[in-house]
């Protein structure tokens, strides 16, 4: 059997597919990473993989001037998701998807960043993000989005009313970090670290949720990815 492809766009090295790789090479996909400080995805054919992911990071969506990759992955995204082929957006890759659908993206009210459970809509209930009902996710952003047109929102908190969307089966866009796993976690505070003493947030209390919760979201994020790759319509 000819191997699926999935090419994973990543923005820092230590926001990767992190506990989503696995199901993907289970479910038969070859993982090739785009780095995007090294390789210019205008270069990429948006129509070429069976699976595109648009991975985090610590820019914006509106930070086209001084970032032009921004650019180039929106204009990437507008085309792949025109066709409908399966897509999935992770905190800034949810950001992205949302642009390239029209939606306005714009900073939240606050930084969201820690751990907490996700309140899921009826929508989410019956699909993949159904494993995740009363699990901590982990929460890294300062931008939010409007709700594309067409698409269904599937989980919200408190701080931010778009938490995940979905536009059918193949294209799905969170705003949380379902994929962090915790033995890589020390990455995150060590790469963030001027993130977090810029907003006030004390290292300590991540680190020692993360602890707590990181291998249940672990198992929980590989079933929702498994859920979800077994759906989409190729």
């Amino acid at each position: 059997m000819t191997p699926r492809t999935v090419q994973a766009i990543r923005h820092i090295g230590f926001e990767d597919l992190g506990s989503f790789a696995d199901p993907l090479r289970a479910a038969g996909y070859d993982i090739e990473y785009i780095d995007v400080a090294e390789r210019d995805p205008a270069g990429l054919d948006p129509l070429a993989a069976d699976l595109l992911v648009v991975l985090g990071g610590p820019i914006g969506v509106y930070d086209h001037d001084g970032y032009p990759v921004v650019t180039d992955e929106i204009d990437l995204l507008r085309a792949r998701l025109a066709a409908d082929l399966p897509t999935l957006g992770l905190c800034l890759g949810a950001q992205l998807m949302a642009a390239a659908l029209g939606a306005r993206v714009y900073r939240g009210p606050a930084k969201e960043i820690g751990w907490s459970a996700l309140d899921l809509s009826d929508a989410a209930a019956t699909g993949p993000l159904g494993v995740l009902r009363e699990v901590p996710v982990l929460h890294w952003h300062g931008d939010t989005f409007e709700l594309p047109d067409g698409a269904t929102v599937l989980a919200s908190t408190p701080l931010c009313a778009n938490q995940a969307f979905s536009r059918g089966p193949n294209v799905l866009g969170l705003q949380f970090h379902p994929e962090v796993q915790g033995a890589r976690f020390e990455h995150w505070l060590l790469g963030h670290a001027s993130e977090l003493a810029t907003a006030g947030i004390d290292p300590g209390p991540l680190r020692r949720d993360a602890q707590r919760y990181a291998s249940d979201l672990e198992q929980a994020g590989a079933a929702l990815l498994s859920d979800w790759l077994s759906r989409l319509r190729r």
